[in-house]
């Protein structure tokens, strides 16, 4: 479980078909191999850790469901280690589980926040609403409007300086998680069984 609250921006250090190499600090103190921690906000397994860098193993199903398959050396990516018992929920409940990816469709200064857009499948606007939650790429946003196919988030200063939303340019793809708690009431109110 994760808040969506971003403890530091890392470099991608190396790429293989089953493997990220990141370079961190923030996210290095106290982390063991075999812990859970958000890559851009999808939860994976440390397996490794080699002086200021931390390894994770990505499979073909995170690769197609994420934005980490189009990552290379060099490129940032949000990291946040697992919330811990006691700890503060500053953002959301965040599970790590990314639903889709979206696309960047629009920036537009606002003092000095930006309005991002973004472009979202059916499966993800149906659990969209004014003043919800969402995690883009790891990070909790609360949703200013939204149409049919997009919803648009304020960044502030402080999220553009210290996430990757900061270098996001019209066309990027983006890893979006829904509400959860959302999910679960649909769910119940509906009745639905398990296939």
């Amino acid at each position: 479980m994760f808040t969506g609250i971003v403890e530091e921006t890392g470099r991608v250090v190396k790429t293989t078909p089953t493997r990220m190499v990141i370079q961190a600090k923030v996210t290095l103190d106290g982390t063991r191999i075999a812990d859970s921690i958000a890559v851009n906000g999808t939860c994976l397994t440390v397996v490794d850790l080699q002086g200021d860098t931390l390894a994770v193993d990505v499979v073909p199903e995170t690769l197609r469901c994420t934005n980490l398959g189009d990552a290379k050396p060099g490129d940032p990516v949000n990291l946040e280690r697992s919330l811990a018992l006691g700890d503060r929920m500053g953002g959301h409940m965040v599970q790590g589980h990314v639903e889709a990816t979206g696309r960047v469709i629009s920036l537009e200064p606002e003092g000095e926040s930006i309005l991002m857009g973004f472009q979202a499948s059916p499966e993800i606007m149906r659990y969209v609403v004014t003043k919800g939650f969402i995690a883009v790429d790891g990070v909790s946003l609360t949703i200013v409007q939204y149409d049919s196919s997009s919803f648009t988030i304020a960044v502030i200063p402080y999220t553009q300086e210290y996430t990757v939303l900061g270098s996001r340019r019209i066309g990027d793809r983006v890893n979006l998680e829904t509400d959860v708690i959302a999910r679960y009431v649909e769910r119940l109110v509906k009745g639905e069984e398990a296939s």
